[in-house]
């Protein structure tokens, strides 16, 4: 039982202190010297998205006509 109050107060104090930790931590980004040559992806990441949420639509609203077959 005193394990478990362990480590649910662990857990409570690094919840509790990881954005203090996170926000002293200063990270400097070099500047862009050119646009990225990986332009576009945005849209065509949109749209197979897109696809994969109709996809999953239409695989759930199947009809499902699977009867068990136990007698």
């Amino acid at each position: 039982m005193k394990f478990r109050t362990l480590a649910a107060a662990a857990a409570a104090v690094s919840l509790a202190t990881a954005p203090a930790a996170a926000q002293s931590v200063s990270l400097n980004a070099a500047p862009a010297e050119a646009e990225s040559e990986v332009g576009g992806t945005g849209t065509i990441l949109g749209i197979l998205a897109a696809a994969a949420i109709i996809a999953g639509i239409i695989i759930a609203a199947d009809g499902g006509d699977d009867d068990p077959i136990s007698a």
